[in-house]
């Protein structure tokens, strides 16, 4: 497990460098956020490659379509978007003073693409040593199908706010107003929440395969969690969404959950 993983490692450092190249010539580091699901599925696909054995069996299967399906609808998402809407804030911001120092490419490269990388590597961790443990003629157990479930409950709140949300932004009658429709009525962020219970999912299917292994790569979906609700999720994207949308979205925060989906008030 431990030569496929580090197999994993050095084709994901190969990969970050070819786009960090690609992002010092175009100036713009922001299609990384397209990145970091897509590699996701990468690991996965490398991973279940590399099964001792060459014979992935039921679960190594199931956990690789898990993290790939996942993984490419957000990076296909996410690139979209980036072709559409260009140069994300938060990078621009992040990287301000380098650039006026002339210092882009080095924190580019430092601050962007290999500080992701390490977390992408340590939050697809459970697809990871999931697929690469899980024994070929072992069957799935009850605990891996009640993972599908929360995976599934997931991507339904990660599909359909995204989809949600596009429409809405696509109208221009609603230009400076705030999405309290739908999946919006009931959390603030149904993208965020379905992230996150996808990945809890996943994990609870990497439990299956042995209860030492899932401790081994806890700190997968704590550090997700933990990201999409304290750091640069929730936390970050509201400061600004106070800022431009005032009062109406602080009259939607008084009545809508943050995270978890619940009644509005």
């Amino acid at each position: 497990m431990l030569d496929a993983l580090l197999v994993n490692a050095a084709i994901l450092v190969a990969i970050v460098f070819v786009l960090w190249i690609i992002s010092v010539r175009i100036d713009d580091v922001s299609f990384i956020d397209a990145f970091w699901g897509a590699g996701m599925g990468i690991l996965a696909i490398a991973s279940w490659l590399h099964v001792p054995g060459g014979q992935p069996g039921a679960l190594a299967t199931l956990l690789m379509a898990m993290a790939a399906v996942w993984g490419f609808r957000l990076g296909i998402y996410l690139l979209r978007r980036w072709r559409r809407e260009g140069e994300d804030k938060r990078y621009k911001m992040i990287l301000k003073k380098d650039r006026e120092r002339g210092n882009f490419a080095f924190a580019a490269l430092t601050k962007v693409w290999l500080m992701q990388a390490v977390l992408l590597f340590m939050v697809s961790s459970p697809a990871q040593v999931g697929i690469l443990v899980s024994p070929e003629p072992a069957p799935i157990a009850p605990l891996a199908w009640a993972g599908v479930a929360i995976y599934l409950v997931g991507i339904f709140f990660e599909w359909v706010g995204d989809w949600q949300l596009a429409r809405f932004k696509a109208d221009p009658a609603n230009h400076g107003q705030v999405l309290d429709t739908g999946l919006w009525r009931y959390t603030r962020h149904p993208n965020y929440f379905g992230d996150c219970a996808a990945w809890w999912g996943i994990w609870l299917v990497c439990a299956s395969a042995g209860w030492d292994y899932a401790l081994y790569t806890l700190i997968g979906p704590v550090f997700l969690t933990f990201t999409l609700t304290k750091w640069s999720g929730v936390a970050l994207l509201e400061k600004g969404l106070d800022r431009s949308k005032g009062d109406k979205y602080a009259d939607y925060k008084r009545r809508t959950s943050a995270f978890l989906p619940l009644p509005p008030k």
